[in-house]
């Protein structure tokens, strides 16, 4: 279900806010798990570092602490993944964004993803599918189920090998553009 960014700027400010806040009061060192079926026995807590170049805005952020999510953070991730374009939020799947933590986590690395592309309406999708015959018709993305995204420090093949090794979702790989797809749907990769 989605919802206008109006709706959800006071929360969504104050969630972005507080996570930040909260990843400072417990330490960007200790390791953490992704999700039971991802990696197990890493730790007491995930956390998940974004830049929504689009936007300009920062997320780093701890979403969950000894086995519960952060109401507050999934918010923030829900509001950074937004479509820009028409300004609507979406509900993430908790899975991607556990996908992309276990993979920044692989890649022992605090430097953010750069978000490419997060949620898009069906509205959006179909307007960049009349732009490029990469875009999936019934994209995850239009189901806050995909992310697009990539590092400075990182080659798109060397964000690809950490998400694939998770063995959760699709990972695709966009070399000549610098970056990563990754989703909650069923595991598959494509791309070089």
């Amino acid at each position: 279900m989605s919802r206008n960014t109006s709706d959800m700027a006071r929360i969504s400010r104050r969630a972005l806010i507080g996570g930040i806040a909260g990843a400072g009061a417990l330490g960007a060192t200790q390791s953490f798990a992704a999700a039971p079926s991802i990696l197990t026995g890493s730790g007491d807590f995930r956390s998940l570092s974004l830049l929504n170049n689009r936007t300009a805005e920062r997320l780093n952020t701890v979403y969950w602490v000894e086995g519960d999510y952060i109401p507050e953070a999934i918010e923030a991730f829900n509001y950074i993944l937004r479509d820009w374009r028409e300004g609507l939020i979406t509900q993430y799947d908790i899975k991607a964004i556990d996908i992309m933590a276990a993979t920044q986590n692989l890649l022992r690395t605090s430097e953010p993803f750069e978000v490419i592309s997060g949620y898009r309406s069906p509205k959006t999708n179909a307007m960049l599918r009349s732009r490029s015959r990469g875009v999936a018709r019934n994209s995850y993305h239009t189901r806050g189920m995909a992310i697009d995204l990539s590092m400075k420090t990182r080659s798109a093949r060397e964000i690809a090998r950490a998400a694939k090794s998770l063995g959760a979702g699709g990972v695709g790989t966009y070399s000549r553009s610098n970056f990563t797809h990754v989703d909650s749907g069923p595991v598959r990769d494509w791309g070089r």
